[in-house]
């Protein structure tokens, strides 16, 4: 995958093979600017890549029109991200009602709304206001706006980089249980090793490149 910044051209990704197994928690780590956040995009379909292959669910998003990718986004994925990215002039009902409004769908039903809240632990919040929230709650709501359209894959970039300790293991533990119970595909960015060692499998970035994957050693003693 290459930038071009003015007349330079930057090569975000290079030489990388990189596949999740449906079904699979994968962190990917590394320090900043090694690419990982452009994968993600990569993944997800929200950027095209200036070259190589790129296959979703048996779809090859990489050479996909704009309606195919658009309609994998839907069908398929969801985005949770560091900033919650909601609609504050919403309610939690309406931020989740106009997922699929925007989309050109039916709005999500009552239904639904009352079994994503559930799962996240905000049945109480649902007329509430993002910013009458807690940073930790809105985060929650993301994930279930993200969950609307049931997708089999979930893709998470740094969803736990605004909150706390506390509030950062209610997300890790609801995304283990997302994995677990529902069989949903997490793939999740993040810089804390500790966040990573809970997943199923890591993998470590520089320079572009995928340098390792499996439980690195020292995770073990992250936070030590």
């Amino acid at each position: 995958m290459v930038y071009h910044v003015g007349h330079v051209a930057v090569e975000a990704l290079r030489g990388l093979d990189f596949e999740v197994q449906p079904g699979e928690f994968a962190s990917i780590v590394g320090p900043s600017g090694c690419g990982k956040s452009t994968l993600l995009h990569l993944m997800g379909g929200l950027a095209t890549p200036t070259s190589g292959r790129i296959i979703v669910d048996g779809v090859e998003i990489s050479v996909a029109t704009d309606t195919e990718r658009t309609r994998v986004r839907r069908d398929k994925i969801g985005f949770v991200f560091q900033r919650f990215n909601l609609f504050p002039t919403l309610t939690v009902r309406g931020n989740l009602e106009i997922v699929r409004q925007m989309q050109g769908l039916s709005p999500t039903s009552k239904e639904r709304i009352k079994e994503l809240l559930d799962m996240v632990g905000l049945p109480h919040k649902v007329d509430m206001k993002p910013l009458d929230l807690s940073a930790g709650e809105q985060q929650r709501v993301a994930i279930a706006r993200a969950l609307v359209n049931d997708p089999a894959i979930l893709l998470a970039d740094e969803p736990t980089g605004n909150l706390d300790s506390v509030n950062s293991d209610l997300i890790l533990s609801l995304f283990k249980r997302l994995n677990r119970e529902l069989k949903q595909t997490v793939v999740m960015i993040t810089h804390n090793l500790e966040a990573a060692a809970l997943s199923g499998r890591i993998v470590e970035m520089k320079d572009g490149r995928v340098i390792s994957q499996g439980i690195l050693p020292r995770v073990v003693g992250a936070g030590s």
